[in-house]
């Protein structure tokens, strides 16, 4: 299995222009942005996965809203 750091990953021209771009308005360097980006999808993704495990867990125990309830709950935040 390859080490990470020896890791090469190939992109489209069109999606390579656009991570240069991104990169370019942010002042950073490009394999340091496409590092930041990496990093940050694995955070959030572990965060979402972890929060769908709980949810499950939850409707195992019978723990959950009806449909009026969370409609209403998302209405007051939209308003707040």
């Amino acid at each position: 299995m390859p080490r990470l750091a020896d890791m090469e990953v190939r992109f489209s021209p069109e999606l390579e222009a656009k991570i240069n771009r991104a990169a370019a308005d942010l002042g950073h360097g490009t394999e340091d942005y496409v590092r930041e980006l990496v990093e940050r999808y694995i955070d959030d993704d572990t965060r979402f996965r972890s929060a769908v495990r709980k949810g499950f867990a939850s409707l195992d125990r019978g723990e959950f809203i009806d449909e009026a309830e969370m409609n209403a709950r998302v209405e007051r935040m939209l308003r707040s």
